[in-house]
């Protein structure tokens, strides 16, 4: 699970990252496929983590 997180964290760094630039150049993050792509990925980080945390709520009651 920890490494999920830490992976998560990146994730989201790079995202911000692009995010940032993109808005410096002027460029609508809706239309910068770099950061949608991007964007989609840390959705899907989140997802799982989202999952196994439910999981493991429900192996706990």
């Amino acid at each position: 699970m920890s490494r999920l997180l830490d992976l998560l964290e990146e994730e989201r760094r790079k995202l911000n990252q692009l995010g940032e630039a993109s808005l410096k150049q002027a460029i609508p993050l809706s239309e910068n496929r770099e950061v949608q792509e991007q964007s989609r990925k840390v959705d899907k980080l989140v997802a799982r983590v989202s999952e196994m945390k439910a999981r493991h709520n429900r192996v706990l009651r």
